[in-house]
């Protein structure tokens, strides 16, 4: 009797000790890459603190891991070692994430699986390049417009720009309401609409669900509303 609980004893610290629910494990290839390293990151403050990291060295696989206490945003970074630093950011949550990508374009050619809320920055991010192209667009044109003396062209550009601009306001913070039960969503108040209306921001924040509220992302959002508050008051 003495032996079977002296060996549950042991299973237990056994499984308690080697228990990986809180961890976030970072995996994929950077096709091309020789020789660099690879450093998973996380904001603390306004800094960027590396959380692990890796030395590539003839293989171009990687893993890399974190302790996570919930979803939120990290960055995969890569030395090249040509002082040349690239960074793609990503939701991470507790479990696997999966990142490939090149060395050539690491940033454009990463396709991110992992968390459900990567999976909505991803639908975001794919809207968000129609703006974008569309933004260079109108740069070539204006562009143009001034080299040729077009004043009326250079007007009806500049005019279609600041419409996009708050087009794009518009999708990310109707985007934010109707995915108000993820982090996602306060998130993107941050780092999207931080100098947005404060009416917007507020209509975003008070659609949020209780649990988002209470989320690290949620509890930001509230503070940079508080703050800029305060600030209008004064």
């Amino acid at each position: 009797m003495q032996k079977i609980i002296t060996i549950l004893c042991l299973s237990l610290i056994f499984s308690c000790g080697n228990d990986d629910s809180s961890k976030l494990t970072v995996k994929g290839q950077i096709k091309g890459l020789k020789k660099g390293t690879v450093y998973l990151k996380k904001a603390n403050d306004s800094t960027l603190v590396t959380v692990d990291s890796l030395i590539v060295n003839g293989d171009s696989n990687f893993k890399l891991e974190s302790d996570i206490e919930e979803p939120e945003v990290f960055y995969l970074e890569l030395d090249k070692n040509d002082n040349d630093e690239s960074q793609i950011s990503f939701f991470a949550a507790k479990g696997v994430t999966e990142i490939n990508t090149t060395l050539k374009n690491f940033v454009y050619d990463a396709t991110i699986n992992g968390s459900e809320q990567q999976d909505k920055l991803n639908d975001y991010r794919n809207m968000l390049t129609k703006f974008n192209n569309r933004y260079l667009d109108l740069i070539k044109e204006n562009l143009e417009a001034m080299q040729n003396n077009d004043t009326i062209a250079v007007a009806k550009a500049q005019k279609e720009s600041k419409n996009l601009e708050k087009r794009k306001y518009l999708y990310t913070a109707n985007y934010a309401i109707t995915i108000k039960d993820s982090e996602v969503a306060p998130y993107l108040a941050l780092s999207e609409l931080y100098n947005a209306n404060i009416k917007l921001l507020d209509t975003i924040n008070n659609s949020l669900t209780p649990e988002i509220k209470a989320s690290l992302y949620g509890k930001k959002l509230q503070s940079f509303i508080n703050d800029i508050k305060v600030k209008e008051q004064q």
